[in-house]
């Protein structure tokens, strides 16, 4: 590890830990790990000038819903500094954060779950969502005004503006909400399903993998590979605006990025074909994930969990 000395600068950066393979709490280390941890502790090594601590925070603390989307307190008054892993969004996000560069390419793409009923989905990848009742993710990527910048991977076309929107508090009540009835469809990751399974050696106490069990027999996505509402990939840094953060850790970033080690994280989480290249990855590293596929590219039927568009 690169030694701390009186010339180091040292950030508090928050995380939760309901967010794999980005940011979790191991259950034999009992440690805060994930892509973001490792991606932090990364520059610790490597550069002398910053040190980055982690620490764990709600992602309510860093990011809210509340009023359409502002701060959360712990970084609206200076507790944290950044919180990590955070989606660099279109729209609300700007007015009031600043982020450092991506330590992943455009790699977020959103999409709609539905109910399924005898294996069909209730909504399907051709809906326009007049009159639909729309469920999206309290504090989370891809915010409540992202599907005003997303297009229809069916039709190609915007969706209607004529929706009822909601907010669930977490990933879990937002999908209960649409397998219960109360909304038609959710605006989400297009991966989250796959991120929510049960996995060995994570700490699933802060979501209900057994709920996501159900992907591709309960509910499945009829849109994916939408990145009309991300300016950038996830980012290492989401900060104050104003407050400096991501310039300071942007060049340390940058060196990070074209090391060997950057390239080992990555194959670590299973992210490379997410992650910028360098010198160090191959041509096996880019193999297109079905989340990120756009819906007319999927074929076949649900059961897999990512409906195509007929």
């Amino acid at each position: 590890m690169a030694p701390v000395s009186a010339v180091t600068e040292t950030f508090k950066f928050g995380m939760d830990i309901n967010y794999p393979p980005y940011a979790f709490k191991n259950t034999t280390t009992n440690e805060l790990s994930g892509f973001g941890p490792d991606i932090a502790r990364g520059m610790n090594a490597l550069c002398a000038d910053i040190h980055i601590d982690i620490v764990q925070a709600l992602w309510s603390e860093c990011w809210s819903s509340a009023g359409g989307g502002t701060l959360g307190a712990k970084l609206d008054d200076g507790t944290l500094d950044a919180c990590m892993t955070y989606t660099h969004t279109q729209g609300i996000r700007n007015t009031y954060a600043e982020f450092s560069g991506g330590i992943l390419d455009v790699n977020k793409a959103a999409g709609l779950i539905s109910r399924l009923e005898n294996g069909l989905p209730l909504v399907t990848g051709q809906d326009t969502l007049l009159g639909k009742t729309v469920v999206d993710v309290g504090g989370w990527a891809p915010t409540a005004d992202g599907l005003g910048f997303v297009e229809n991977k069916c039709t190609g076309r915007s969706y209607s503006s004529e929706y009822t929107l909601l907010v669930g508090k977490d990933n879990d009540e937002s999908l209960r909400m649409v397998l219960n009835g109360t909304a038609d469809a959710m605006f989400v990751y297009s991966d989250q399903a796959k991120n929510y399974h049960c996995k060995a050696g994570v700490d699933q106490t802060e979501w209900d993998c057994n709920l996501w069990a159900g992907f591709g027999t309960t509910f499945a996505y009829v849109q994916t590979g939408q990145f009309g509402y991300v300016m950038n990939g996830t980012t290492l840094a989401l900060a104050k605006k104003g407050s400096g953060v991501a310039n300071k850790v942007n060049p340390c970033l940058w060196k990070f990025l074209e090391t060997k080690e950057y390239h080992d994280v990555c194959k670590k989480h299973g992210l490379t074909a997410q992650c910028y290249p360098n010198q160090y990855f191959t041509a096996q590293d880019y193999a297109t994930k079905e989340y990120n596929l756009p819906t007319e590219e999927h074929t076949g039927d649900c059961l897999n969990g990512y409906c195509p568009c007929v």
